[in-house]
C-alpha cells in the first residue's frame, strides 16, 4: 500500500511527460531540503553505496512520527533525499519499515534513471530505512 505522501509524489510526477521535466522535479525536491547542519555529516549518517555524497538522519517529532533530513554534493542525489524525506515525513515506523521503493516506477523517473542513479535512489531508500528502524519510540524509553 502507497501511503498518500507517496501518491502525491507519483501524481506530480505522472503529469510531467518530459524525462527532462521530471529530472528538473527531482532537483527541485532536493533545494527544498532544509539547511543540513555540517554536524552530522558523519560517517554513521552517510549513505553507503553512492557515488557522491550523501547523508540522512532520521528522528521523530512529538507525535511519534518520523521526520527525515539530509544532503548531498549531487543535485540528483540530492533531489532523492528530498523526494524520499517529502514521501516519508510524517509516517509512522511501521510505515516506513514496510514501504516498498517499487512507487520509483510509478513516478516514469525509474525509466529515465541510469543503472548507477538507480541504485544510489535504492541505497539513499534503504538508509533511511535502516535509519527508522534503529530509532527507539519515546513512548517505549518513557514506559
Amino acid at each position: 500500500m502507497i501511503p498518500p505522501s507517496f501518491q502525491r509524489i507519483i501524481e506530480r510526477f505522472q503529469r510531467l511527460s518530459d524525462p527532462k521535466q521530471r529530472y528538473e522535479q527531482l532537483i527541485l525536491y532536493g533545494k527544498k531540503l532544509p539547511p543540513f547542519p555540517e554536524s552530522l555529516k558523519t560517517p554513521g549518517n552517510r549513505v553507503a553505496g553512492c557515488v557522491s555524497q550523501v547523508y540522512v538522519t532520521a528522528d521523530f517529532d512529538q507525535d511519534e512520527r518520523l521526520i527525515f533530513q539530509g544532503d548531498s554534493d549531487a543535485l540528483i542525489s540530492k533531489g532523492f533525499v528530498g523526494l524520499l524525506a517529502a514521501g516519508m515525513n510524517g509516517l509512522t515506523q511501521k510505515e516506513v519499515e514496510t514501504l516498498s521503493p517499487e512507487f520509483i516506477t510509478e513516478t516514469g523517473l525509474a525509466a529515465s534513471l541510469t543503472p548507477s542513479r538507480a541504485n544510489g535512489f535504492y541505497n539513499v531508500f534503504r538508509t533511511m530505512q535502516e535509519q527508522a528502524k534503529r530509532l527507539e519510540l519515546p513512548s517505549v524509553q518513557r514506559g
